[in-house]
């Protein structure tokens, strides 16, 4: 095994300029506005994966992988498997992210990876957890023994479309010197979602329905932690996947549901992702890279196909056109987390595999598309992204008939009901085993939320079934008792940037932080 990398730059920069893991977790964001990552991704051997690894539970295995990016002097061996502990503890699932194995009787090479046992039934609670907890163990060491007029304080700001605020909030509720505020697109996200994050009480979290698109709040909290006066007043900080740490989570369950289909050994797996902003396939583009002998991973798009057309194409086109579809969590036309894996791919394409002229590459890239809403790379780059990558994409209709199909069809467990994110996976993954024609390879379709939080999806699909039923096969008891609790939302009329700023300052001075 080689060195750990515990050492972090930007994405865009041209500068030798590196943080601590600390730093990028506190900063979120560049400040030249790249995303940070470890230039150097650490290998595991294959003696170690299939020796080690692949027998350890979900939380030893997450400390194994964390260790390898936290330097100890930073994070000790036992204070990172306390956070790591506490994090997972709030899971109802004792393996964190259960494999629903061998779905459909006719596809016994079909896995579907359960990542919606935590408290807000998403796949971001895995992330979102522990990044929570991070944020409180940095803050409290830097202010241990201080009066609170000197201590340090954290203003998270996020975009949601959907499932990352409730995961957010339920992350950082209640903790001490940290303020959480969520912009979502109003009327854009399903009303479990909005419940959820609307009627959480604690005093340090506020949500605000912005009148615009998912992609127009990322651009403004983009444009808020690019804002150096707004920061060093208020020490911005991020929850979205632009955060390393939300990465840096989720590779465990790659591994381990890896290990989980294949009985520990080496064995062929492709993994099947719904993408939206890129940042959970990513985690298993890092999986790869460490050494686990993954076949290929799937980017599967609903409607909204940048990711799609730029593997097709090499044109990386933003839009101001989104669809609204039956998976609402996808509907993003900029995929964030592209940028990291575009920095990759331009340093591998380098002979001499310049750091620096690769944030240098990234950077004009990034400035193309902000100026020109596009750019267009080499088909070296496109060579590159296709040995790790496909793409699959999947419209509302096939949405509705993969739900219709498992509910019908599936066998271990029966009557399996699917969220629509879900399904745009599945219906990727069917289509791959039939072209495929390969029974000795595993396909990892990832679950990304419960189908409680798409009702409308869910009932549109499944309602003619006599024997369905929403309340009693879908709607987990917890859930149930959301709509009786008063919420607590702001409007913000405009997608505008001081109009969010000036709105974040007036309910920080509600809170007293």
């Amino acid at each position: 095994m080689v060195s750990p990398c515990q050492v972090y730059r930007s994405t865009r920069s041209s500068a030798k300029e590196t943080k601590s893991f600390e730093e990028v977790v506190i900063q979120g964001l560049a400040s030249d506005g790249g995303l940070f990552i470890p230039p150097t991704i650490p290998q595991v051997s294959q003696e170690t994966l299939f020796g080690k690894w692949s027998k350890l539970s979900f939380q030893d295995l997450a400390f194994e992988i964390m260790r390898l990016y936290v330097a100890q002097d930073e994070i000790p061996d036992a204070d990172l498997k306390g956070l790591i502990q506490r994090s997972y503890s709030t899971f109802r699932a004792n393996d964190i992210t259960p494999l629903a194995k061998n779905t459909t009787g006719d596809k016994e090479n079909l896995h579907v990876l359960e990542l919606f046992h935590g408290p807000t039934y998403a796949f971001k609670d895995v992330a979102l957890q522990f990044l929570g907890n991070l944020f409180e163990y940095f803050l409290q060491k830097t202010n241990k023994d201080l009066p609170q007029e000197q201590r340090k304080k954290i203003t998270v700001v996020g975009a949601t479309s959907g499932d990352t605020g409730s995961a957010a909030i339920y992350g950082l509720r209640g903790k001490k010197d940290i303020s959480v505020f969520i912009l979502y697109p109003t009327g854009r996200i399903s009303p479990i979602q909005e419940e959820q994050m609307t009627t959480v009480p604690d005093k340090n979290v506020q949500t605000l329905s912005v009148k615009g698109t998912f992609d127009n709040c990322q651009d403004i909290v983009k444009a808020i932690f690019g804002d150096s006066d707004f920061n060093s007043r208020h020490n911005v900080g991020a929850v979205n996947s632009i955060n390393w740490a939300r990465i840096l989570a989720q590779i465990t369950y790659y591994f381990y549901s890896y290990f989980q289909a294949t009985g520990g050994k080496a064995d062929k797996v492709k993994f099947v992702v719904p993408s939206g902003n890129f940042g959970d396939i990513l985690a298993g583009y890092f999986t790869k890279k460490m050494g686990l002998p993954v076949e290929k991973l799937v980017i599967a798009t609903n409607e909204n196909d940048i990711l799609d057309r730029f593997l097709k194409s090499g044109t990386y086109e933003r839009s101001d056109k989104v669809a609204a579809t039956l998976s609402p969590a996808m509907d993003i036309l900029i995929s964030s987390n592209f940028e990291r894996l575009l920095w990759y791919l331009a340093y591998e394409n380098l002979a001499n595999h310049d750091a620096l002229k690769a944030g240098e590459i990234c950077n004009n890239w990034f400035q193309q598309l902000k100026i020109e809403g596009k750019f267009t790379v080499d088909q070296a780059i496109i060579d590159g992204a296709l040995k790790d990558f496909s793409s699959e994409r999947v419209s509302n209709t096939e949405t509705t008939a993969t739900i219709k199909k498992m509910y019908k069809d599936s066998q271990n467990p029966k009557k399996y009901i699917l969220d629509p994110h879900t399904a745009v996976g599945v219906c990727a993954t069917e289509r791959l085993i039939k072209a495929d024609n390969d029974p000795s390879m595993h396909y990892i379709s990832l679950s990304t939320a419960h189908p409680a939080k798409f009702a409308d999806a869910v009932n549109d699909a499944l309602s003619s079934y006599e024997d369905y039923s929403f309340v009693r096969d879908v709607l987990p008891e917890e859930l149930k008792k959301l709509s009786a609790l008063e919420k607590k939302i702001k409007l913000v009329e405009k997608a505008d940037i001081e109009l969010v700023k000036t709105v974040i300052e007036e309910e920080l001075a509600k809170m007293g932080l």
